[in-house]
């Protein structure tokens, strides 16, 4: 559960955190909206990239230590 949160926390605060930058931005250059625009979505891929990276350390870290392998399963096609 607390990884959840951990991965919620990461989404919103690189979402929010880029947009108060790009509003930061908006604000000394005057360049309203693309300032938002554009930090609305840089913090929004920057967040979903961190969050992505995070679930699959988890994920490696929990199969090291359970000490099994996921099997992929056949293709084949049985007719």
């Amino acid at each position: 559960m607390a990884q959840g949160y951990r991965f919620v926390g990461e989404v919103v605060g690189g979402v929010l955190g880029g947009v108060g930058l790009g509003w930061l931005l908006d604000r000394f250059a005057h360049t309203q909206p693309w300032g938002v625009v554009g930090g609305l979505l840089i913090g929004t891929g920057f967040s979903i990239f961190t969050a992505v990276s995070a679930a699959a350390k988890a994920n490696k870290t929990a199969m090291g230590a359970s000490g099994t392998v996921p099997v992929a399963a056949d293709d084949e096609d049985e007719d």
